[in-house]
Formats: C-alpha cells, structure tokens, sequence
C-alpha cells in the first residue's frame, strides 16, 4: 500500500494540498488528523471527495507523539486495504519522519512510504521562519510544552522531506512579491527537494529514508549548486580549532540576518568532540555530538559510525576535526564572514603552546 506523508504548519495549507493530491489519485484515501485542545482527536477519512469516516477520541496524553501512536497508526494499519493508495495529512506540527518511523515500526513491509511532502504558503515561510515564539504561543499546535519554533519544525520538514507543495490558503489574500521570495527561499534551503506548486501537474520526489536520515544528522551540511537569488549560501572551512571566547563574541554577526545558519565546529575548549551548531531564524544552539571520527577508534567501547561528511573532508592531519559552517540569507558578506570565523581560529603561538585550558562559555565540555 503506497502512502504519501502531508506536514504542514496550518490547517488551510494541508487542506488544499490534501485535496490537489487527491484530485490526481481517484480511488485514494484521504486521512486527516487534527489534535485539539484537552487531548481531542478528530479523524476523518474521505474518498473521492465524500466523507465516510469521521470519528472523535480523546487521549489521556494529549500530545503529538500519543496522537501518532495511538490515533493515526491505528486507522492507517485498519484502513490500507479499503483504497488503492493513501495520503495522510498529519496534525499540523506534526514531523513527518515521526509518522514515517512509526508506521515503518507498526506496519513494517505492509505499505511503502512514496513520498513526504511538506504543504506550506510560501509568502509565510520567511516570517514563520523567524517567529520567535513557540508553535504553542503562535496558535500552530495545542500542546503548551512543545518549545519548538515555526521555524525549527519547518527546516526539519525540508530536510527530511523530499517534496514542498507550495499550497495558498483559499481565504488568505496572497502576497504575490512574499510569495516569489518564499519560494525561493524554499529552493535554496532543500535544493534536494521537489517543489511544486498544487494547482496543475503535482510532481512529487520520492521518500529515500536513508538519504532523509543523513540529511538531519546534526552538524551535517548540503548545500545547493547553485543559489536561488536574492538568496546565497555561503561555506567556511577553518582548520585549526577555535578559541571559544572569541567564536562566543562573534556568533551573534555570523548568525545575524540569516535565515539558516548549521554545521560543525572544532572547539578549543572540547576538542574531542565534535560540536554540531543549528541557527534557525532568531534562535541558536551548539549540541555536543560526542567524539570526532578520527578519535573514535582510540575510545575503546565507542562504536565507529560511517559518516559521509567526514570521509570527503578528511585532513591528513585533523582527519575530520575542523569546522565546516553553511550560512543562508540575502545579500550575505562572505568575505565578512570569512574574517570572522577567521578571527576565532587558534593562532600558531596559541597552537604551539600546548595551551589545553581555555574557558567553555557553552558548557560543551
């Protein structure tokens, strides 16, 4: 049973693409689950355009993890046999790769995931991207813990899924220039992603769950061949670790007017370990990953893991230890930003001194 996977941040947005993908598929089921206040589960099915499931539960944990567990496997596990094929719009905020684990663990060889699409309004994605609240305190999800932001469930949604279904709220007025700029923004941060507008011929990509796993793995970084003007992404490479202090002092300008800021850095004050960093619209984080590739096979009890990134930037003297930092905005200063992660590497002196002490402001040690 093939199964196409709909994210999305609102309702509206799912809902059109929800129907344009049905409208090319006669005969496949439309699975909608939306998650309201105090645990409520609405589920309705739709075939063809008419209703013939609706059904309303109440979850003792009314939070997005229970709803995929114990709401939407169910009804995909019970309902694959009744169609040729099913499209799934998830509860909005919900991540697709939680729905794709989960009905590859429930269901197993069962169905086949062909794709995972995100439906967003692209004249929205540049100010979801840098909303600063929550997904609860911008009114996306009624879950008060989630923490996330619109802008982090949107840049996991385009690594992880393979197509954006540029889908316009009906009742929404659309901002035509918002718009062109939004999808642009689109194409240069998921260049591997199929984008396509809902009205006309829908191409979707297909769902390759390894390729998708390695495009998350924090610290990792792809970039697109070519730039979608006004957008740029711009790579750094330092070699030598970085003095923390310094890096603390100049984050904030490498961080400032980009919309996605990620890769790895090679700390002074962990040098063992590799430091992936995430910048997302207003909000930034470091995450220590645990040790470098190239020390793993000293640390005796520490599995060595296969990483892509480190085999094509292998140093002959670092192996992968170094930094590799991916910055997307418009009208970016790559020279700027060359000077200043420049500026933060170890110097020859502070090399050859054999300095190991140095202050850990991110607590990363």
């Amino acid at each position: 049973m093939p199964v196409t996977v709909v994210s999305s941040l609102d309702i509206l947005s799912r809902q059109r693409a929800c129907a344009a993908l049905a409208a090319g598929s006669p005969g496949a089921l439309v699975i909608l689950h939306d998650l309201l206040e105090d645990g409520v589960v609405i589920r309705r099915v739709y075939q063809d355009g008419r209703c013939i499931e609706r059904e309303e539960s109440t979850l003792e944990h009314g939070c997005l993890s229970c709803t995929v567990r114990l709401d939407v496997l169910p009804a995909v596990a019970r309902l694959r046999r009744v169609g040729p094929s099913i499209i799934l719009g998830l509860p909005p905020a919900v991540a697709s790769h939680t729905a794709v684990h989960a009905l590859r663990k429930g269901l197993g060889n069962a169905l086949v995931i062909d794709s995972a699409v995100l439906a967003c309004a692209p004249d929205a994605v540049e100010d979801q991207i840098w909303d600063h609240h929550t997904l609860f305190e911008s009114g996306f999800t009624p879950v008060p813990e989630d923490d996330r932001t619109p802008g982090e469930f949107l840049m996991g949604e385009l690594l992880f899924n393979d197509s954006v279904l540029l889908a316009d709220p009906a009742l929404v007025p659309v901002d035509a220039q918002a718009r062109a700029r939004g999808v642009q923004l689109i194409k240069e941060l998921a260049p591997h992603a199929e984008v396509t507008e809902s009205s006309g011929d829908i191409r979707l990509g297909r769902h390759d769950l390894e390729e998708a796993a390695a495009r998350t793995v924090p610290g990792s970084v792809r970039v697109p061949a070519g730039s979608s003007a006004p957008f740029t992404t711009v790579v750094q490479t330092v070699e030598r670790p970085l003095h923390p202090e310094r890096f603390r002092h100049a984050l904030a300008a490498l961080a400032q007017g980009c919309c996605w800021l990620r890769g790895r850095i090679w700390v002074a004050s962990a040098p063992a370990c590799r430091i992936s960093i995430q910048g997302i619209g207003p909000r930034v984080w470091l995450e220590n990953t645990g040790p470098w590739q190239a020390g793993r096979n000293s640390l005796p009890g520490v599995p060595v893991m296969e990483s892509h990134d480190a085999a094509l930037e292998w140093h002959p003297e670092f192996g992968d230890r170094g930094t590799v930092l991916a910055v997307t905005g418009d009208a970016l200063d790559a020279a700027e930003i060359r000077a200043l992660l420049k500026a933060c590497e170890l110097t020859e002196t502070e090399m050859a001194s054999g300095t190991t002490s140095f202050p850990d402001p991110f607590g990363l040690n």
